[in-house]
C-alpha cells in the first residue's frame, strides 16, 4: 500500500464496503458522541467521515487529534447506519473505522482562522495566513475554476491555429499608461530594467518577425492604485496578436473564445450571442461609462432643450456656458418621493449639490381640486365616482420650476408613465458622467431592472486618440498611443480631438474584460501621431527604438487584444473582489503580509547595485 493513501477523500462509496484503505488529509472537524469519535477528514478532492471508538487500538491517539492537523489513517470501510447517510457528498453513504493513525503535521497553538464553517475574517488576517484561507472550500473552488478557465482558454486558442510564445519578463521601461516596476542592473550600475506592463511591443515585434498568430497567458506588472477589480502589482491576461487583420477579424476571433468560456463555466447563466458595437461617445452618453453594464436596460438621454431658458435657473444658467448639457436618467417604476429623495442623497454623498428629479403619479384630489376650483372633499368624491378621470401628474421640484409643457415633453421623450421617475444632472459631461453612470447602476439594482442571470457583452469602439488638458490646453494621448488612427495620415491633418483610433474594449456586466487595437505599423504615421502629442521623433526613437526600427523593415498590418484573466474568473466565480480569485494577492497597500514584501534591502545588496536609499519624510 502507498505510504500515505490508497484513495482520496472523495473516492470511497458503498462499493468499497469491507475494504482496508489508507487516507491522508486534514482534520476538518472532530465530534465526540459520548465516547465515539467522528472525524471529517478533508483533502483537495473531498471529505470522508472517520469513526473511532474505544475498541480501536489507536483510540487514545485519535482523542488527541485537533482541527487542521494533517494525518494519515488506515481503516475499514463501513456503511453508515440507516438514516445517517449524507447525500450532499459523494462519500455520504460510508464511513471508515480507524485502526491505525499517523500524525503528519500538528497545529502548534491556536488557529488564526478556522477552515471549518463560514466565519468572516478581516482581509489582513486572511492574507497573512493565506495558506489556511486557501484550504477553505470556496477558495479551493475559486482556484480550481481559475485553472480550468486558463486550460479552456489555451485549448480554444490552439483550436484556432494560434501558437503560444513566451515574451521576456525583464525588459526596458516603456510608458504604457501606468508606472513601471524598475529592476536595478548589477552589471550596468545606475541603469534599470523594467517589468513589462504588458507584452505590447514584443507581440508586435513577433508580427514583424513573420509569426502570423500569437498568444500567451502573460504576466503583467503595473505599479497602480488598487481597486476591487484591479491588483496593485501584477495580473495575468490572455494576450493575442494577428497579422493582416482588420478590427472585425479580431472581434470574430476572440468572441467565440470568451463566449465559450462563459458558457462552459457560467453556471447556466445566459451568454449574449450577439455583441453590440457601441461608440465610446455613445457609451459615455447612454451609460456614463466605457464599460457599461448592459444587463441594466436604462439609457440616459440629453434633455437640454427642455431646460434652456426655463424657470429652473441652475440648469438654465449652466446651459449658457459652452460645452454644457443636461442629461436625464430614466427610472421606470421609481416614481416615489422616498426613492427620489434617496437618489438625491446619493448624489450629495458623491459631492454634488444634489440630483434633480421628476416623478409621475396618479393625479391627486388636491390637484383636481386646484384645477376645478372645488374643495378637496368634493374632488375626492368626483374621483371615486368616476365623474372626473384621475389621469397623471408630474411631481417634484423640477416639474414645478419648468412647467407642465416641458415636463410632458421630457416624459414623452423618455417614454415614461405613471409610477416612473427621471433624474437630471447638468454641466460639462466629463464632470458628471461618472457619477451619472454610478447612479444609473444603483437605480437599475434597486428597482430590480438589472438582469442578474445574464452575461451581457458589448464592444466599445471608436475611442478618441487625443484629449486636451482643460487647464494647460495641451494635447496628449487619451488612449493607446500605438493605435492606428482611423483615416491614417489624413486624419492627423485636422482637429486632433476629432481623431478616432482603431481601438476597442470589450465590456461585460460593468467590467472591462478585453482591450486591444489595430496597431499603427507605419513609422511616418507614428511619428506624426506622437508629434501632435508633443513628442519629437528623437524622443519616440529613444522610448520605442526597438519597435520603430523594426517597422523600417516591412512591418505587416496587425492587431490584437488582451483579456484580463483575473476579471474573467472573478465574474464567473460571482466574486466582488479580484483578490478572491488570486492565489497570493497583495493587500490594498500593495503589501504581501505573508512574505513580508516589500522589504528593506541589505547594505550588501545596495552596495552591489550601487544604490543608496534616501529616506522619505
Amino acid at each position: 500500500m502507498h505510504a500515505y493513501r490508497s484513495h482520496t477523500c472523495a473516492d470511497l462509496n458503498l462499493a468499497n464496503k469491507g475494504e482496508e484503505v489508507r487516507l491522508a488529509g486534514w482534520v476538518h472537524r472532530v465530534r465526540d458522541h459520548g465516547g465515539v469519535l467522528f472525524i471529517d477528514l478533508r483533502d483537495h478532492y473531498g471529505m470522508t467521515q472517520l469513526l473511532c471508538d474505544p475498541d480501536s487500538p489507536v483510540f487514545s491517539q485519535v482523542e488527541k487529534v485537533r482541527a487542521e492537523w494533517c494525518i494519515r489513517i488506515d481503516g475499514t470501510v463501513k456503511a453508515r447506519a440507516e438514516g445517517l447517510e449524507n447525500p450532499k457528498i459523494p462519500t455520504g453513504g460510508i464511513e471508515v473505522y480507524i485502526r491505525d493513525i499517523e500524525v503528519l503535521g500538528r497545529v502548534n497553538g491556536d488557529l488564526p482562522l478556522q477552515v471549518f464553517g463560514d466565519q468572516e475574517y478581516p482581509e489582513e488576517t486572511r492574507l497573512r495566513y493565506r495558506y489556511l484561507d486557501l484550504r477553505r472550500e470556496k477558495m479551493q473552488n475559486n482556484m480550481v475554476l481559475r485553472s480550468d478557465v486558463v486550460t479552456s482558454l489555451r485549448k480554444r486558442m490552439w483550436d484556432q491555429g494560434f501558437k503560444e510564445f513566451q515574451t521576456p519578463i525583464i525588459t526596458a521601461s516603456s510608458p504604457e499608461g501606468a508606472r513601471d516596476f524598475l529592476v536595478p542592473s548589477r552589471l550596468h550600475p545606475g541603469k534599470f530594467y523594467a517589468l513589462p506592463q504588458a507584452p505590447q511591443q514584443f507581440k508586435q515585434l513577433l508580427m514583424v518577425s513573420g509569426f502570423d498568430k500569437y498568444f500567451q497567458i502573460a504576466p503583467c506588472f503595473r505599479d497602480e492604485d488598487p481597486r476591487a477589480d484591479r491588483s496593485p502589482t501584477d495580473f495575468y491576461q490572455l494576450d493575442m496578436e494577428m497579422s493582416f487583420v482588420e478590427q472585425q477579424d479580431v472581434f470574430d476571433t476572440i468572441q467565440p473564445v470568451i463566449a465559450g468560456v462563459f458558457e462552459e463555466f457560467g453556471g447556466g447563466k445566459r451568454v449574449d450571442q450577439t455583441w453590440e458595437q457601441i461608440s465610446y461617445r455613445d457609451a459615455a452618453l447612454w451609460y456614463g461609462s466605457d464599460k457599461p453594464d448592459l444587463r441594466n436596460p436604462i439609457k440616459m438621454q440629453v434633455v437640454s432643450e427642455h431646460f434652456a431658458g426655463s424657470g429652473f435657473a441652475i440648469f438654465a444658467k449652466l446651459l449658457e456656458q459652452e460645452g454644457t448639457e443636461v442629461r436625464a436618467i430614466p427610472a421606470p417604476t421609481g416614481g416615489s418621493r422616498k426613492f427620489c429623495d434617496r437618489m438625491n442623497a446619493f448624489a450629495q454623498k458623491e459631492g454634488l449639490p444634489g440630483m434633480g428629479y421628476i416623478f409621475w403619479r396618479e393625479k391627486t384630489a388636491d390637484a383636481v381640486a386646484q384645477e376645478m376650483g372645488i374643495t378637496v372633499k368634493e374632488a375626492q368624491a368626483k374621483l371615486k365616482s368616476g365623474e372626473v378621470e384621475g389621469g397623471m401628474e408630474a411631481a417634484g421640484p423640477l416639474a414645478k420650476n419648468i412647467g407642465p409643457e416641458p415636463t410632458e415633453a421630457i416624459r414623452q421623450q423618455l417614454g415614461l408613465g405613471v409610477g416612473d421617475a427621471a433624474f437630471f444632472l447638468g454641466g460639462k459631461p466629463k464632470a458628471f458622467e461618472a457619477i451619472a453612470g454610478r447612479a444609473r447602476n444603483i437605480i437599475g439594482e434597486e428597482l430590480g431592472l438589472t438582469d442578474k442571470d445574464r452575461f451581457a457583452f458589448a464592444w466599445i469602439v471608436d475611442f478618441p486618440i487625443y484629449e486636451k488638458d482643460e487647464e494647460s490646453g495641451k494635447i496628449d494621448f487619451e488612449h493607446n498611443p500605438f493605435s492606428m488612427p482611423q483615416g491614417g495620415m489624413d486624419a492627423l491633418q485636422g482637429d486632433p480631438l476629432q481623431v478616432l483610433g482603431f481601438q476597442y474594449d470589450l465590456a461585460c456586466n460593468g467590467y472591462e474584460l478585453v482591450s486591444g487595437a489595430i496597431r499603427n505599423h507605419r513609422p511616418e504615421i507614428m511619428f506624426k501621431a506622437f508629434e501632435i502629442a508633443g513628442y519629437g521623433e528623437e524622443e519616440v526613437r529613444k522610448r520605442f527604438g526597438g519597435m520603430v526600427n523594426a517597422f523600417q523593415y516591412g512591418a505587416p498590418p496587425h492587431g490584437g487584444c488582451a483579456a484580463g484573466i483575473d476579471r474573467i474568473v472573478m465574474l464567473l466565480a460571482e466574486e466582488q473582489n479580484i483578490r478572491e480569485v488570486i492565489l497570493f494577492p497583495m493587500n490594498q497597500r500593495a503589501e504581501d503580509l505573508m512574505m513580508n514584501a516589500p522589504s528593506d534591502p541589505t547594505s550588501d545588496q545596495l552596495m552591489e547595485l550601487g544604490l543608496r536609499v534616501i529616506p522619505q519624510d
